[in-house]
């Protein structure tokens, strides 16, 4: 599949904002079945200072600042990007196995990455009640990747969809009890309840191609950012598993950038000098099929 992405961002402020400092992940990794083929990004007012650099979880980040006094800054991330089925992973260890192998065996995790997706973040905290939800799909000597698989399906059967419902700072136990939240909280319970069960559990974000509801046209900007988790399977690698559409990602997927949680890979986030008090947020994505004639043709 060949995908644009296009990523609008507009923040406006009540009051004039003297200085704006930003990092963003907005560019689409380049994977094994992923391939950015071009990217942009514009942003307006023009930064008085700008950077790029690959984090430590391997995603592309951009540092920019603007001292332009301004009441609207507006970032705008186009990219191409080609996807391609990932391979299955149908089998693997049983659960309770996954740590044990990266303990004895030092060449599934040299340089400790994997064994760091099994600690707390600072958004996502291996609970007791995240534990006591995650017993009830790793029992026994069931394999990591049903057990994985089940979780997914009982948090998109177990919790509702509600957009406004939750906030950035809202915590695992909170959706636990209130069982509600949106991609971002599905997320973060799943990356938990893998993690209270000593498995690496990491969380990605990115874009997932939508369908319009039956004799409607897809509207400009009706799509959105996404965001799913992924479980490390000794021998195979990391399982995507999507607990909002309780999906394993395919070729409609498009990753942008995985970390410990939400805090690692927002798109954007800064700070801001202003003697305002309030702020609006504006997003609209378009995530639209090509056909590779017309990418050839941009």
């Amino acid at each position: 599949m060949l995908y644009r992405v296009v990523h609008r961002t507009q923040y406006r402020y009540d009051a004039e904002v003297t200085g704006s400092y930003s990092e963003a992940h907005l560019v689409p990794r380049t994977l094994a079945n992923q391939t950015c083929v071009e990217s942009t990004l514009a942003i307006d007012p023009t930064p008085s200072d700008r950077s790029e650099h690959i984090d430590y979880f391997g995603n592309s980040t951009t540092f920019f600042s603007v001292d332009t006094p301004h009441t609207v800054l507006t970032v705008l991330s186009t990219s191409v990007v080609e996807v391609r089925r990932p391979p299955t992973i149908a089998s693997g260890p049983v659960w309770h196995a996954v740590g044990e192998a990266l303990r004895t065996d030092p060449t599934l995790d040299p340089e400790g990455f994997i064994r760091a997706m099994a600690l707390d973040s600072p958004l996502v905290g291996a609970t007791p009640g995240a534990r006591a939800y995650a017993e009830g799909s790793f029992t026994g000597d069931v394999s990591v990747v049903a057990g994985a698989v089940d979780l997914c399906t009982r948090i998109h059967a177990d919790f509702t969809y509600r957009p406004g419902s939750t906030s950035i700072a809202t915590g695992v136990d909170e959706v636990l009890e209130r069982r509600e939240g949106v991609c971002q909280d599905f997320a973060h319970l799943m990356v938990a309840c893998l993690r209270a069960m000593g498995l690496p559990a990491r969380y990605v974000s990115g874009y997932v191609e939508t369908e319009p509801p039956p004799g409607r046209e897809k509207l400009a900007g009706a799509d959105a950012s996404h965001a799913w988790a992924s479980v490390f399977v000794p021998g195979h690698g990391w399982l995507d598993l999507d607990p909002t559409n309780n999906a394993v990602p395919d070729d409609r997927y498009v990753v942008t950038a995985w970390g410990r949680d939400y805090a690692d890979v927002a798109p954007i986030k800064g700070v801001i000098y202003s003697t305002g008090q309030s702020q609006e947020l504006v997003v609209a994505v378009d995530v639209v099929r090509l056909s590779p004639s017309l990418a050839a043709s941009d």
